[in-house]
């Protein structure tokens, strides 16, 4: 009898230890719970779990709860039928956030400034490039220049020219000159006009040869052909080529010297192709070298090649450099930087923006661990921050760092159906 209603008491016992578990659960948890396919671990996508309170039996976090694509389906269909990817808020709670190391930044308004450097390669000014070349048959009879580098100055003598045919024009010229002094003797007005007509032809072809206006007229006084041609420089400069030498022949169109003036100089630079919209003709430069440290020149954009090279995806730029004391020289590469200040603008880090190719996103923290993600519309790079155009409001909190952390939880929890 006594073991009887041991027995009893015992079964009552349990019934009652047994009551919570039979209880019914409420519809709304037993719909959250049907929604979840399994649970999860964000460091570790392979580990799968029907337990909510389980851990990672790899690195001990907390799983998160993965949706069946039933329930996903709902919010993705909508979304697709208004035509716009919304971005979902997500949580992760503060310790998991301070666990993975999430910091955040202020988007801020702050001065828009960035300096875009270029290579560049120096040319001397086409301008101020002088080539002689032979406009008779003859033979080099005196060379006053010896070598390339040679400093020559406006009017100096660079090499003179024996040629029978120059000497032979020159007479005629002559003869000419004596003719109508003649005519005019005889007061003979047609043989005059004649004579005039002859010798303004015999003086183009003088001039045709390099003979200056002042020797044709030294000629003239003299009465007499001058047996060399005499070449000058035509302004101060260097001497850049001498592809001859005393007592050579040379022919019509033969190279003789070539002269430059190098007090101002040419810089053609390369900018890529992102950065030419921030360009423009009058814009201030300063050429360097890393060859001479103390080298720092100021000068101005004058040209842009509109053009585009094909392969470097660069455009040229020619930047006009006076260059004292020739520290620049022709065929040397520099560094040209250029300081862009394009006022004020809305800022965030860098490390904030995680680019997905359709889409800039950053993640923005809303409170108690929430956070969204946002597509924002990005301007240009100022040094260490991106300008934001459109997506964000000055004083939101962006996450900084363990964005692709981050992007894992937002993936796992659905924020963005489309990755």
């Amino acid at each position: 009898m006594k073991r009887r209603q041991f027995l009893l008491q015992l079964t009552s016992l349990a019934c009652v230890a047994l009551l919570p578990g039979c209880a019914k659960r409420s519809p709304a948890e037993a719909a959250a719970d049907s929604d979840v396919d399994y649970y999860t671990c964000t460091m570790h996508p392979s580990v799968h779990s029907h337990d909510p309170d389980a851990k990672c039996p790899i690195c001990g976090m907390d799983l998160v709860p993965v949706m069946k694509k039933s329930a996903l389906a709902p919010a993705a269909g909508m979304a697709a039928a208004s035509g716009v990817d919304k971005p979902q808020e997500f949580t992760i709670a503060a310790d998991r956030q301070q666990l993975i190391g999430v910091t955040y930044a202020t988007a801020k308004r702050m001065p828009l400034r960035r300096t875009i450097r270029a290579v560049g390669l120096v040319a001397a000014t086409p301008g101020k490039h002088w080539d002689y070349v032979s406009r008779v048959d003859g033979y080099v009879h005196t060379l006053s220049v010896a070598s390339p580098g040679d400093s020559v100055a406006r009017g100096q003598v660079l090499m003179d020219l024996y040629s029978p045919d120059l000497v032979s024009t020159e007479n005629e010229f002559i003869d000419l000159l004596r003719m109508r002094a003649n005519a005019r003797g005889d007061q003979n007005a047609s043989a005059e006009r004649d004579a005039e007509r002859l010798i303004a032809g015999a003086r183009a072809r003088l001039q045709q040869w390099n003979i200056s206006d002042a020797q044709i007229d030294a000629i003239e006084r003299a009465g007499k052909a001058d047996e060399f041609l005499v070449l000058r420089s035509p302004f101060d400069g260097v001497v850049e080529e001498v592809p001859v030498h005393q007592g050579r022949h040379v022919a019509v169109g033969d190279h003789l010297v070539d002269i430059v003036d190098l007090s101002s100089v040419w810089v053609w630079a390369e900018f890529y192709e992102n950065e030419l919209p921030s360009l423009r003709a009058g814009m201030p430069v300063v050429v360097s070298s890393s060859s001479d440290p103390k080298l720092s020149i100021p000068g101005s954009i004058a040209v842009i090649d509109p053009f585009v090279d094909e392969t470097k995806r660069t455009g040229r730029f020619r930047i006009d450099i006076e260059n004292p004391g020739l520290r620049l020289r022709p065929g040397a590469y520099v560094d040209v930087t250029v300081d862009l200040d394009e006022g004020m603008g809305l800022t965030v880090p860098v490390e904030a923006v995680l680019p997905t190719g359709a889409h800039n996103i950053v993640f923005v923290g809303r409170g108690d661990g929430r956070l969204q993600p946002r597509f924002v519309t990005l301007g240009g790079k100022f040094g260490d921050f991106y300008e934001v155009t459109g997506g964000l409001s000055e004083g939101d909190q962006v996450v900084s760092s363990a964005n692709f952390l981050v992007d894992a939880e937002s993936q796992v929890q659905g924020a963005l159906k489309s990755w």
